[in-house]
């Protein structure tokens, strides 16, 4: 549980970078940022993280002494694909509180992250993770670096490129990257389980899935886009 592991730090960081892209927390730093201190909202960010995500690491822990780590495994390899085809759908900018509340502006941003990120899609990645790797401290550092990444790229973003960043495009590499993840954990898993044949043929399921998924959410995408134009 506490050794190290730079394999479960690596695939933490960047899973973690890859959901926050396009996620609700990522426009609530470009929001705090823009009207306050940028360095004090990334600290307020780094602080409700490291709580949040210590509580989720121990929940992702506590899985694996009840369930067979195979079967988690091949849970958290659907659960990526899952996470890909969210992501697609994208989240409504949310609007961070322009009164800073008695405890200060990290006490606000600390707040307003904390309880944002439960049931977020970047939590439910790193309890994924968690179970998946059996190392909690190297799931812990990479999941709270990928999220100050994420976010730090979220919060210059917001104060110095504003909206000339395309956020579709990168919700759409975000969802790829997550989908590739799934699959390739699902491909690991399986053979030894059901055999090569039967492996293909549940790829192949989850890919034809996947890709209807996609039109779907497309389409639905499409009417308030034209409605807004």
């Amino acid at each position: 549980m506490f050794d190290f592991s730079l394999a479960a730090l690596a695939a933490s960081f960047g899973l973690i970078v890859v959901a926050e892209m396009g996620d609700k927390t990522q426009f609530l730093a470009m929001s705090f940022a823009t009207k306050n201190n940028a360095l004090k909202v990334l600290f307020a960010i780094f602080l409700a993280t490291l709580v949040n995500f210590s509580i989720t690491v121990a929940i992702g822990q506590l899985i694996t002494t009840v369930v067979p780590i195979d079967i988690i495994s091949l849970a958290a390899s659907i659960s990526f694909i899952g996470f890909g085809l969210w992501t697609l759908r994208g989240e409504k900018p949310q609007e961070a509180n322009k009164k800073v509340s008695r405890f200060g502006l990290v006490g606000t941003v600390f707040v307003a992250f904390f309880i944002a990120e439960f049931g977020d899609k970047t939590q439910l990645t790193t309890i994924s993770l968690a179970a998946q790797y059996q190392s909690a401290v190297s799931v812990l550092i990479g999941a709270t670096l990928g999220m100050l990444v994420a976010d730090g790229i979220g919060i210059v973003a917001g104060v110095v490129l504003g909206k000339h960043i395309p956020q579709r495009i990168i919700q759409w590499v975000s969802a790829l990257i997550f989908v590739v993840f799934g699959l390739v954990g699902v491909s690991e898993v399986l053979p030894s389980k059901i055999g090569l044949t039967y492996t293909a043929l549940t790829l192949i399921a989850l890919v034809a899935f996947s890709i209807l998924a996609i039109i779907i959410i497309t389409r639905k995408q499409k009417p308030s886009k034209n409605v807004k134009a």
